[in-house]
């Protein structure tokens, strides 16, 4: 059993639209709609301004996925990599693909002068998750997520 991380292709995206689903539905029990999660990958994959997918493959099946997106930090002068949409099928879950996914985004990074760290959100209750990126040295910082998306409520107010 042969098992890589690569950068994810536009041949990709149906997969990693079925892993957002997925994950979607078991982490907030949110059912998405296909044809805008299709959307919404494909778009990532075709504007690479936006952030990439990582791909985590057994013997060229696809078993996990996530995606990087940036922000800028003045503070720093360097982008923050956002680790999101993070997704291991559940049979490969406690087998250190999540590991391997993280050790390629850490590759990638040092080749990557601009990037000045990582960040990532957790479910509160994801204790399991929480301990994995505690042991890959990543610390839970003072922050709190605050959101408000459009049609909730008016922008404009």
């Amino acid at each position: 059993m042969k098992r890589t991380v690569r950068k994810a292709v536009a041949e990709d995206a149906q997969v990693i639209a079925a892993f957002n689903s997925a994950m979607a539905m078991e982490t907030e029990g949110i059912s998405l709609q296909p044809e805008r999660i299709a959307k919404g990958v494909q778009t990532l994959l075709q504007d690479s301004s936006l952030g990439f997918y990582l791909l985590a493959e057994e013997d060229e099946v696809p078993i996990a996925s996530l995606m990087i997106t940036t922000e800028w930090s003045d503070w720093r002068n360097g982008l923050f990599w956002w680790i999101q949409s993070v997704y291991v099928k559940e049979e490969k879950r406690r087998q250190g693909v999540f590991r391997e996914l993280y050790q390629a985004v850490r590759e990638l990074a040092a080749d990557t002068p601009e990037v000045c760290g990582f960040r990532l959100y957790v479910e509160h209750e994801n204790h399991t998750a929480q301990k994995t990126y505690q042991s890959l040295g990543l610390t839970e910082t003072h922050y709190k997520l605050f959101e408000q998306t459009k049609g909730e409520t008016s922008f404009f107010s």
